[in-house]
């Protein structure tokens, strides 16, 4: 059961609403409450796990992408189009990232196999050595920033963000 929310501490984003509150009270404030505290946790996430992966040298993207390679499962062989897929962004995003994971030796780039005309990214020995490595910090720093929950919160939030997650592919533009 979640803590009833008059007990605990106001954050920005309660402070943005009673000011909203304050100079329109005929707004329905609650989808600030949900989507502001959204952008605001994702702010703060981002800002305490990227130096995990700046301290490698890498970028958020580059981390995902040498992720997406090596839990596609061994040999850890994806094309452009399904990096791309499996990160959710565009082939020309995928191109930066790999060019600049091919620069530090993490990745390299061939031939497919199965048509000389397409194009694979494979993940070196050192690249699957190096995402092993930082995968364990990193599921270490996320465990870290929900300490404030309980497991049973965990488990609630995860579920009710699933649930947000697919309302909203069920409402994507096509």
């Amino acid at each position: 059961m979640l803590q009833d929310m008059s007990t605990l501490p106001p954050d920005h984003v309660a402070g943005i609403a009673e000011q909203w509150r304050r100079e329109r009270p005929d707004l329905d404030l609650d989808p600030l409450l949900v989507v502001g505290r959204i952008e605001w946790i994702q702010a703060r996430t981002d800002a305490a796990l990227r130096p995990l992966f700046a301290d490698a040298g890498l970028g958020n993207g580059d981390f995902n992408t040498l992720t997406a390679l090596r839990r596609s499962g061994s040999p850890y062989v994806l094309s452009p189009g399904e990096l791309a897929t499996a990160m959710l962004v565009t082939t020309g995003a995928v191109t930066k990232r790999i060019d600049r994971l091919l620069a530090h030796g993490l990745v390299s780039r061939g031939p497919a196999a199965s048509d000389g005309r397409g194009r694979i990214v494979a993940l070196t020995e050192r690249g699957r050595e190096l995402v092993d490595r930082l995968m364990e910090q990193h599921l270490a720093n996320e465990r870290r920033l929900l300490a404030g929950l309980t497991a049973g919160e965990r488990h609630r939030l995860a579920e009710l963000l699933h649930r947000l997650a697919v309302s909203l592919d069920d409402h994507a533009p096509q």
